[in-house]
């Protein structure tokens, strides 16, 4: 499976960081981007435009939706500010959203600059067990308008009950949203049978798909409350007509493209996308749980993050304690590539790891220890 992808010459285990690109992507981008400027073709855009249609439509595959509820995005910082300030419920005088504290900062961020003033975000205590679908339902009262789940938290290797969060939402009349970032492409999802009423998500992690090319998700139920503010052509049901007096929203979660897309990113991503569709998220779970048992197994004491396999996400986080200083650079000096947070040092196997990787990083550290 290495020889699929672009790998440096040390053991990469930093795929929630960043995700390796496939070798064959550089040439699904020439071909599409490049092309049609070497055929001698003067207008590239409707080429362009069909490898942006591909990645709604690997992700519709991806996550068992309707490509026509998903619309391309930057980030999911600028996703999640357009739809606040498209939903009347979100954009309204007091509204009040749930999160936790150990969401990324950023969402945060643009809940608290998107939100109106008299708004209240209330959160969940870093101290609190996300994984306990208990706490959920403790915090996740009748007042509550949006609740924000993450559905894996990057810096504890913990993933939420995402399915008994989004009932008892649903139960309680609250708007649910799902952050996907560091779950697609390693955790199955399903969003026939989860049922949130949004969701957002990169391509850049286990996806494999580079940065630039996120994406945002509307339920068909919340589809037509949304009006964006932050439009553009492409947000119109007919970016031909040119009518500077008549605008109409897209019938579908397009409405939320803007102006003049990139679409670089958008191309890049579907290729790795269907490359994942065609292989099958399931099996690379299956195969990252592998490697994680091998660790857990030999290493067990210094694994802070969830061992029990429905709590896990694709990445574990070890601490040495006391010497959890020297855990990074004795990694380094081994070939082994991790990063570090306040909990511990992140390891995350993709399927371009093997045994051999596993092996390799047990034996540095007990060598440590």
């Amino acid at each position: 499976m290495k020889e699929q992808f672009i790998l440096p010459d040390s053991t990469y285990l930093l795929s929630h960081s960043v995700g390796r690109p496939l070798k064959s992507a550089q040439q699904h981008f020439s071909d599409t981007f490049f092309a049609p400027w070497e055929k001698g073709q003067t207008e590239p855009w409707q080429q362009w435009l069909s490898g942006v249609n591909d990645f709604t439509q690997q992700l519709a595959k991806l996550f068992n939706s309707d490509a026509k509820l998903f619309c391309p995005q930057v980030n999911l910082s600028s996703a999640l500010t357009k739809l606040v300030h498209a939903h009347p419920r979100l954009n309204k005088a007091k509204c009040k959203v749930l999160m936790s504290e150990q969401d990324f900062p950023s969402m945060g961020f643009a809940l608290q600059k998107s939100l109106s003033e008299d708004s209240e975000i209330v959160f969940i205590p870093a101290s609190q067990d996300v994984c306990d679908a208990n706490v959920w339902q403790q915090y996740l009262t009748a007042d509550i308008d949006l609740v924000f789940i993450s559905q894996v938290y990057s810096n504890s290797g913990k993933q939420a009950p995402v399915a008994d969060i989004l009932e008892a939402a649903r139960q309680r009349g609250v708007l649910s949203l799902v952050d996907v970032a560091q779950a697609a492409g390693i955790i199955p999802i399903n969003l026939a049978s989860l049922q949130p009423d949004f969701m957002i998500g990169s391509s850049v992690k286990w996806l494999c798909g580079g940065p630039g090319a996120a994406y945002i998700w509307i339920s068909e139920a919340q589809l037509p409350a949304c009006e964006p503010k932050d439009v553009g052509w492409f947000s119109h049901e007919n970016p031909f007509e040119f009518d500077i007096h008549h605008f109409a929203y897209h019938d579908s979660a397009l409405r939320f493209w803007g102006g003049t897309p990139s679409v670089a990113p958008y191309i890049l991503a579907a290729h790795s996308i269907a490359w994942f569709n065609d292989y099958g998220v399931e099996k690379v779970r299956s195969h990252n749980l592998a490697m994680q048992q091998l660790v857990i197994e030999a290493l067990g004491e210094i694994v802070v993050s969830p061992t029990r396999a429905e709590h896990r996400s694709g990445t574990l986080i070890l601490n040495l304690g006391a010497q959890q200083s020297q855990l990074v650079p004795c990694l380094q000096s081994a070939g082994v590539s991790v990063d570090e947070r306040h909990l511990g040092a992140r390891v995350s196997f993709h399927l371009y790891n093997d045994e051999d990787d596993a092996r390799l990083l047990v034996h540095a550290l007990q060598r440590l220890i």
